[in-house]
């Protein structure tokens, strides 16, 4: 199989975690905010770990090991890269409407409106984590993909179960939220796309096209994720999570990284 169907089916597969993520809500009546906070606070520090361990580190190592001659020219063009990739995704979040703090509400009168540009919110999250997918299998010469690919499957499940709670809040039922956020799940194969079609221009782009993609995963959750479930009432327990999740995707990291 090519390495081009490879990089698609593995960012399908993390996708289908967001739907395993909305199934979940079969499992529990009712989860509370604090609940969800702490799954994200958990997924975010998996993905600080994947951006780092499986994108950010392999491409500046990659960059110092084949051009020492011109350290001080390439380090200003991975810096760039890095930029690039969360300039991208800040125009993302600025040009498409959306909205945050719908986690964990129950109730038939929540605004429907406001769930679903909730949920374009975590939609475009599934943009750059596609992306990243691709450009780490585009790459896979330096760096093991596999790794990444189960950060964001992680990654994946709170982010589902957060789709259909604000779903259910909205009215809608049980099996119609949990369709929806394995819908959303396909977002990332097309975002995978993006970054195998990255990867083909040259193989010079590689190390670049992983800065790129790993700036783009570090706005993800700087931006979007951290401000909305670092909790001030549970601040020891939301940093707990975040620790727990970069151990976890660390560990993770090292286990895969042939």
């Amino acid at each position: 199989m090519s390495v081009f169907m490879h990089g698609l089916l593995a960012a399908l597969a993390a996708g289908m975690f967001t739907g395993l993520g909305g199934l979940c809500i079969f499992v529990k009546k009712r989860y509370s905010k604090s609940e969800i906070n702490q799954l994200l606070n958990l997924a975010a520090g998996v993905m600080l770990a994947a951006s780092f361990f499986s994108l950010l580190v392999p491409s500046m190592n990659d960059i110092i090991k084949y051009d020492e001659q011109n350290l001080y020219k390439d380090a200003l063009a991975y810096v760039l890269s890095v930029f690039v990739g969360v300039l991208l995704v800040w125009i993302l979040n600025l040009v498409l409407p959306h909205e945050h703090n719908a986690m964990g509400r129950h109730g038939p009168n929540f605004d429907v409106k406001k769930a679903w540009l909730f949920i374009i919110a975590i939609t475009l999250h599934k943009l750059p984590e596609g992306l990243a997918v691709g450009v780490a299998y585009g790459a896979e010469t330096i760096i093991n993909p596999l790794s990444l690919v189960i950060g964001i499957a992680v990654h994946n499940v709170p982010e589902g179960l957060t789709i259909a709670i604000s779903l259910i809040g909205a009215g809608y039922s049980k099996f119609k939220a949990s369709a929806v956020a394995f819908l959303i799940g396909f977002m990332q194969p097309i975002g995978a796309l993006v970054g195998l079609l990255l990867m083909d221009i040259s193989f010079n782009i590689i190390p670049y096209g992983m800065a790129l993609a790993g700036g783009t995963m570090l706005f993800v959750v700087i931006n979007e994720i951290l401000p909305e479930t670092y909790g001030m009432k549970n601040s020891n327990k939301s940093a707990a999570a975040v620790f727990l999740g970069f151990i976890i995707m660390t560990f993770i990291s090292i286990v895969f990284h042939e």
